[in-house]
């Protein structure tokens, strides 16, 4: 009888733990360390994004293809550029309502006839057009000189060792980077010293995928990693190792590199060592 007792109790505990470990929930660990995070897609619709656990602005304006400053100044949010779920970001100003207002007619003026009318430009009138002719050619010489300093200011270095499968196209719908294939795992260093200013998968066609801020200009992304191995807020040195390669959100094994100059895309292979 007593043996009876004792094997009932056993089915008994042995059907509790059974419970117990199939209704346990799985961990959520956090993608910095390497591991699956559960996130949702960035999606904007109508220039506006209502944001989510684990968004960063840069992430948002990268997404957008703007520059974080200019998103910034459009929703007044100042440096660190802090934002919260639930919040909307407008990616454009918001449009101007167009209400017919009542204009006074112009007054027109009257000439006496001790006066005579004067129908030809005086100089001033005539000089302005090549005055702003020059405004303008010496401001495109300043842009092209700050480029230039700029671009001198951030060391550069290939982002991972392997063949470059893909290259930039400044087709609208073209590649915005330059595709590196090699294994599972290979190193995928810091192109240059910035900081981590995203780290996650919430960008559609990207994977995982880790944002670097060099400076106020540029930025540089590495794309489909298999394993993140920083976190936002980080700084990072020029060849330091980040990510490891991997397909995530892609068909096949390879990094996407990819630099911003001011939210727009540009070339990685002019910034790069020569080969």
């Amino acid at each position: 009888m007593k043996s009876a007792n004792f094997f009932i109790v056993g089915i008994l505990c042995s059907s509790l733990v059974a419970c117990s470990s199939v209704h346990k929930p799985a961990p959520v660990v956090s993608l910095t360390k390497g591991k699956t995070k559960l996130s949702k897609k960035i999606h904007i619709k109508n220039n506006r994004y209502k944001v989510k656990r684990g968004d960063t602005l840069f992430s948002i304006a990268f997404s957008a293809n703007k520059d974080v400053r200019t998103v910034a100044k459009i929703n007044k949010i100042k440096p660190p550029y802090t934002i919260f779920p639930g919040q909307t970001i407008l990616l454009t100003y918001p449009k101007k309502s167009n209400k017919k207002t009542k204009t006074a007619p112009a007054k027109t003026k009257k000439y006496t006839t001790n006066k005579p009318l004067n129908n030809k430009p005086s100089k001033k009138e005539l000089d302005p057009p090549k005055q702003r002719e020059y405004v303008q050619s010496q401001a495109s010489k300043k842009t092209n000189h700050t480029n230039t300093l700029l671009n001198k200011e951030v060391r550069w270095n290939w982002p991972a060792v392997g063949k470059v499968t893909r290259r930039f196209s400044i087709k609208e719908n073209g590649y915005k980077g330059i595709q590196i294939t090699n294994k599972t795992g290979t190193s995928i260093k810091a192109a240059a010293s910035g900081i981590v200013v995203y780290a996650g998968s919430a960008l559609r066609g990207y994977g995982n995928l880790i944002i670097l801020k060099h400076t106020d200009d540029y930025l540089s992304a590495y794309a489909h990693n298999s394993k993140l191995l920083v976190r936002e807020q980080q700084q990072v040195k020029v060849g330091q190792k980040i990510a490891e390669m991997g397909s995530s959100d892609a068909s096949s094994v390879a990094l996407r590199f990819e630099v911003r100059y001011r939210g727009k895309s540009v070339d990685p292979v002019r910034y790069l060592p020569k080969k």
